[in-house]
This record gives C-alpha cells, structure tokens and sequence, in this order.
C-alpha cells in the first residue's frame, strides 16, 4: 500500500500487559495520523473525595491503595505533605530509611516492567513465559531482583504489597539488626545481578526514534533524586514542589478518564529516562564508567532508551541501599510525636514511572479537608499520545494494521504506565433538551 494514499482506522481495544485498562484508536487519511487517541476508560476511583474527613494516618494508609505496583511513592508522597503541615522534620535515621525502602520499590517496579512487560516487545515475543523458554536464566534474574524488592519492602512495612509501616514522623517499627543483616547479604548478590542486567538491556535490539521532549524531574543538591528535591526540567524549569500548580496544568479530555496534563501548554516526559536525562551526574562514577564501557550515552532522546535507564535505576537503588545500610542500627524511636493542627502541605517525590504530587489542606483536627494527587502516568498520557504519532510515522503507516498495532502497544509499553491510578473526581455536565 502507497504511504501517501493510504486511509484507514485502526483500534485497539484492549492493551496488554500494562497494569490497568485503555486502549488506542488511529484514524489515517491520505497517508497521514489525523486522530489518535490513547483512551484510559476505567472508571474514576474518586480516591481524593475518598480521603475528604480521614485523619492524617488513614490517609498515609488509604493512599497505598491506589497501586499495587508502587504504593510505597504514594505513602512517602502523602507523609512528606502532611509533616510539611504538621511541622515535623524526620531524623535522619527516617529520612535514610525511607529512602532505602523506596529503593525497594524502584527494584520490583522496575524489574517487573523489564522482564515481563517490555523485553517480550524488544526481543520478538508475545509475552514473558513465551521468551522464557528461550531466555530461562535472564528472566530468573529478573525474578529474584522483583523479589528481593519486594523483600525490602516488607521489612519497613510488614507486607510488600500496600504496606502499614509508615507514619507522620517516621516508622512504625525499626527493623532489627538480624533481620538488616540477612536483607544486606541479598543486596550484595542483587547488586552484581543489576550490573549484569545494564549489560543485557543495552544489547536489546532498541528501535532507533530519536524525538523532542520535555524531560522533568526532581533534582537534589547532591543525591540521584528519590524522595525530595525541586522539580526541575531540561529547559529551564527549576521551582519548589509547592510551586507546581503555578507551571503545570491539568485538563480533561473527551477520551479520556484521567486528567492530561501540560508544562507551560505542552507535553512533558517524566519517568526513569527524564531523571537520567537530568541527573546523569548524580550517579556514581563507576557507575557511569561502566555506562561508558558499554557505548552507552545518556542524555538520551530515544524513549526505547527507557529500559536502560530502568537497569541503571536499579542498580541505583541496590547500591543506596546497601550504603544506607552499612552501619545499621535500629533507632530507639523509630518516630517522632507529631502535633494535632489544620494548614497546606504538599509533598513530591519520584514513583518509578516519574513525579508523584500531592497535595492536602487539613483542618484543625488534622483531617483532610482538601486532597489533590497528580500521578506520573496521567502526566505522560499526552507525552505518549505524541510520541505515538511520531513513531508510527516513523515506523512506517503503509505497514499493515498489525504491525502498526503491535509497534504501538510496544510504544505505550515503553512507558510503563500504571493506568489504574486516575485518582481524579471528574467534572460532569449534563445538557438536557
């Protein structure tokens, strides 16, 4: 078929292995994309109205619920909002070890979208077990790595999947020295394995799709961003959290429910390619050493890139954690007193699939009164909507409609994106004749 004169639609009605339920519809007239959408249709979950009236604590715990996948950025998110209210600084003990348990999240996250959402693409499978028959010991890898995160997880929060460990001031429980000790032995082990696996991504056959795009991040003064920093772009951006309503918008579409959104009225990337794009110094030197060994080269405007720079974002996580973990000793006071009053708060940390902002207004009672999230996957829908159009261009629209498929879903795979946290209250209007 001639690319110029080439018409048609094609929809995908239901997108495989990401977590949550979308599709994605095309319509192409005379060789060119004239519409495209990427539509999230599950139902909104209403978490922020959820949280109106609930104490600071149920809000720490009910927020991990939004994900299964990254509930961990969701409750540092939320206690880093409400501290900010409630005047408390945590001691750095706290602050040390909720960054290794968010480095336990970054790893299973990660290692999960790796080997069995976005490898199968790259490699020419329909899915995990199919290129695990061919590929047995990299997805074993794959496997402990998920593991041993969701191993350091349960740890700090007494279960892997929605933990209960976490409040305003710091833990509920300190883990003891045993059982840090028998963690770290596994961190050693998972540290080499994650080198390995920077090596493996780095050989997949990526796709050449150099674009231009916004890359957005935290960025701290000294440390690879996890838990605080400012938000920061590779254009200029540099403002506080709290700042973030003043150059972000978001938007709702008809196709849509979950919300878009814009930096200054244009898509935006965040996620672990954006924080390598800007931090790439803020890892440590070995590490960008060994990129250097492999030809890797980082700013990168390759999304396919993104799986490296998952890899990398691991072998971050194994080895803060090993650091931060060092000379472990369990505090006497795992959390500080925390005061009963109302005001603003927000906090903003780094999800594995980019920035997570929250933001809450409590009453004097400490109860919400007002709850607003931004989750990162609402954040890069329109960012994914462009780099749709531009790599099915690039790819080829006189393919047949299966290949277009096919390299379509493995764009939107690319992204990870966690569609199930469309925490937004939708606004409704009714026009009755």
């Amino acid at each position: 078929m001639n690319h110029d004169t080439r018409t048609g639609e094609i929809h995908v009605p239901i997108l495989a292995r990401v977590e949550g339920e979308g599709a994605l519809d095309i319509r192409i007239e005379a060789g060119r994309i004239e519409a495209l959408t990427l539509r999230i249709f599950e139902p909104p979950r209403l978490f922020e109205k959820l949280l109106e009236g609930r104490s600071s604590q149920d809000v720490i715990d009910s927020v991990a619920r939004i994900c299964g996948i990254c509930p961990v950025a969701y409750q540092m998110s939320a206690v880093a909002a409400i501290e900010s209210i409630l005047g408390v600084a945590p001691s750095p003990w706290v602050e040390a070890m909720r960054r290794v348990m968010y480095c336990g999240e970054w790893l299973q996250s990660h290692s999960l979208h790796i080997h069995l959402l976005a490898a199968p693409d790259f490699l020419g499978y329909d899915s995990a077990p199919a290129m695990a028959r061919d590929y047995p010991d990299e997805v074993r890898r794959g496997l402990r790595l998920q593991g041993l995160g969701n191993a350091i997880i349960r740890t700090f929060g007494g279960r892997s999947v929605h933990p209960v460990g976490i409040c305003p001031g710091g833990f509920f429980h300190a883990p003891d020295s045993a059982a840090m000790q028998a963690l770290r032995q596994q961190l050693v082990t998972g540290l080499e394995e994650a080198r390995e696996l920077i090596a493996w991504t780095a050989g997949l056959p990526i796709p050449e799709d150099d674009q231009d795009f916004v890359s957005v991040s935290l960025r701290h003064p000294s440390d690879y961003p996890i838990t605080a920093g400012r938000i920061v772009s590779d254009r200029g951006l540099d403002i506080a959290p709290a700042d973030f309503e003043e150059r972000f918008r978001e938007f709702q579409v008809p196709h849509s429910t979950a919300l878009h959104a814009q930096l200054d009225g244009h898509p935006y990337l965040v996620g672990p390619l954006a924080r390598l794009n800007n931090n790439l110094d803020r890892l440590p030197e070995a590490l960008r050493q060994r990129l250097d060994d492999l030809g890797i080269h980082f700013p990168s405007r390759n999304m396919f890139h993104s799986i490296v720079a998952r890899a990398v974002e691991m072998h971050v996580a194994l080895a803060e954690a090993l650091r931060l973990t060092e000379d472990y000793a369990p505090a006497g006071e795992p959390h500080a007193e925390t005061p009963v009053r109302g005001g603003v708060g927000v906090g903003c940390t780094e999800a594995p699939r980019g920035i997570l902002w929250h933001r809450y207004a409590l009453d004097g009672d400490a109860r919400v009164a007002e709850a607003r999230i931004v989750p990162p996957t609402s954040q890069n829908q329109a960012r994914m909507e462009e780099d749709l159009a531009a790599s099915l261009t690039r790819f080829g629209l006189e393919r047949d409609d299966d290949a277009l498929r096919l390299h379509g879903e493995m764009v939107i795979r690319n992204y990870d994106p966690c569609i199930s946290c469309a925490t937004h209250f939708l606004d409704f209007h009714a026009v009755r004749k």
